[in-house]
C-alpha cells in the first residue's frame, strides 16, 4: 500500500534477483479498512515510493486509481477458515478486502511469482489459500520479516509512533522471543502466553491477542508442532502493531 520501507525493498530485491521483470503494485486499498480506521491518514508518499522501488530494481510500478479497480457494487472474495480468528475477528471484512484486491492484481499483472513479507502472517496464509483454491498459477514466496536494529518489525504504521513509543515498541519482539524460548524449554503454552501478555500490559501495551498458532491454518495450538508460530497484535498509544516469530521451521 505504499509508504515503502526496507522490508518492501528487500522483497523487490529478491524478486529482481530471481525474475526477468519485477512489478510493484502501489494501491491504498479502501476495502480492507474498517470505518474509523486510518484510511484517510494512511501515508501516501507516492513519488518517494517510486524512487525507492526503482532503486531496489523495480521495472514497473502499477498504481491504479480506486475508480479503475472498483466499479459500482463490486464483487468480493471470501476466503474461509484461515480468516475466522485474530485479524479477521478483530477487523471484520478486512480479509475480504485483501483477498479481492490481491485476486484483481494477480489477474491484471499475471505474475509467475509473488513475494510477501512474513510480518503479515495471517495475510500470507489467506493469500496462499486464495491461490490454491482459485487455481492461480502463481508461486507464493514468503520472505523473512525485516526488522530495525532494535528488533521492531518494519511497518509503514511505525511512522505513527512518538519518540517515546518508539523506545517501547521493540518490547513486542522481545516478548515473542522470550515466549519462543520458554516454549522450546518446555514451559506450557498457557503459562507462556499469560506471562507474555502480562509483560506487554505492564509496559503500556494494550494486547489484542498473543497466541501460538499453526501458521498454515491459523488455528490456535496448545503445543508446538512443525508449523508453530507465535503471533501478537497490540496497541501502543493509538498505533496498532502486529508481529510474529516462528517457533519451529
Amino acid at each position: 500500500m505504499g509508504a515503502l520501507h526496507d522490508g518492501h525493498l528487500s522483497l523487490i530485491q529478491k524478486s529482481k534477483s530471481e525474475n526477468e521483470r519485477t512489478v510493484v503494485s502501489i494501491f491504498v486499498n479502501p476495502t480492507q479498512f474498517r470505518p474509523g480506521e486510518d484510511l484517510d491518514k494512511y501515508p501516501r508518499p507516492f513519488e518517494k515510493d517510486c524512487e525507492m522501488a526503482a532503486s531496489a530494481g523495480a521495472d514497473l510500478i502499477f498504481a491504479p486509481s480506486t475508480e479503475e479497480i472498483y466499479g459500482e457494487f463490486p464483487t468480493k472474495i471470501h476466503v474461509p477458515f484461515v480468516t475466522e480468528m485474530f485479524e479477521g475477528k478483530t477487523r471484520p471484512g478486512h480479509f475480504e478486502g485483501v483477498a479481492t484486491i490481491v485476486a484483481k492484481l494477480f489477474n491484471i499483472v499475471s505474475p509467475k511469482n509473488a513475494y510477501l513479507g512474513e510480518k503479515d502472517l495471517q495475510q500470507c496464509s489467506v493469500i496462499k489459500k486464495l491461490v490454491k483454491d482459485l487455481n492461480f498459477s502463481i508461486n507464493i514466496i514468503i520472505c523473512d520479516t525485516f526488522r530495525e536494529e532494535s528488533g521492531l518489525a518494519k511497518s509503514s504504521r511505525n511512522a505513527y509512533l512518538s519518540e517515546d513509543e518508539l523506545r517501547v515498541a521493540p518490547l513486542l519482539y522481545k516478548a515473542l522471543i522470550e515466549a519462543k524460548t520458554a516454549l522450546i524449554n518446555g514451559t506450557s503454552c498457557q503459562i507462556t502466553i499469560e506471562t507474555s501478555k502480562s509483560f506487554l500490559t505492564n509496559n503500556t501495551f494494550s494486547v489484542d491477542y498473543f497466541e501460538l498458532v499453526d501458521r498454515e491454518t491459523m488455528q490456535p495450538l496448545i503445543a508446538i508442532n512443525d508449523h508453530a508460530s507465535l503471533i501478537v497484535a497490540a496497541s501502543l498509544g493509538a498505533t496498532r502493531l502486529i508481529d510474529n516469530v516462528r517457533v519451529v521451521g
